[in-house]
């Protein structure tokens, strides 16, 4: 399996590229924005989008699925019921960082949990229920890669002083769900660089 990592919308989230080389399909995570470039740059490879994975519902990470959901309709977008408060929040939530924008709603065509079967070809997806940065938060861990949105950074973690977030909450998430795998695991957050679950347990000031 293959993954590339694009920095998009405006705060530049880690939308990740994951590509199945035997079935020629794709999964995206988290697309903030600039969707075209990465769906002409799929289809000039080979791929097609199988589906699309949210680890929550903020702004910066769903920004550009509003024009996914308008122009290509027969792309899934799947995530956890728990955050789509954040949808009719939008707005507000752009204002916060000072960006204005106008945008749809958007509408997820699937909800999604721990028990949810997730495939890229013959690889499974595993899907994390990680809140505390958001009250529906999800990590999604396949072939040693854990993609952990924004609950887990390179020694740092996920901010909680949004409606939804609790700093306990996200601290228990952490610990009973990602530093529980294997240390060799590679930890790609939301927004920075990566990192592995040894280095986070070794060095995350937040998890001593």
């Amino acid at each position: 399996m293959k993954l590339e990592i694009a920095h998009t919308g405006p705060l530049e989230v880690n939308t990740y590229i994951l590509m199945d080389e035997e079935s020629k399909e794709a999964v995206l995570i988290d697309v903030g924005g600039d969707f075209e470039n990465i769906k002409k740059s799929l289809d000039k490879k080979g791929y097609k989008i199988n589906f699309i994975l949210n680890t929550h519902g903020h702004f910066d990470h769903v920004l550009g699925e509003v024009e996914i959901q308008q122009k290509y309709p027969e792309i899934q977008i799947l995530m956890h019921k728990d955050d789509t408060s954040h949808f009719s929040r939008l707005q507000e939530e752009m204002q916060y960082f000072g960006i204005n924008y106008a945008t749809q709603p958007l509408k997820p065509n699937e909800f999604i949990d721990e028990n949810s079967m997730l495939f890229i070809g013959k690889n499974r997806i595993e899907a994390f229920y990680t809140p505390g940065h958001s009250k529906g938060s999800l990590s999604y861990y396949v072939e040693g890669k854990v993609f952990t949105g924004d609950a887990l950074f390179y020694r740092s973690i996920g901010r909680t002083d949004f409606f939804d977030g609790d700093y306990d909450t996200l601290i228990e998430s952490i610990r009973t769900k990602l530093l529980v795998m294997p240390d060799e695991t590679l930890v790609y957050p939301g927004h920075g660089p990566s990192s592995t679950i040894k280095d986070e347990k070794k060095h995350n000031p937040y998890l001593k």
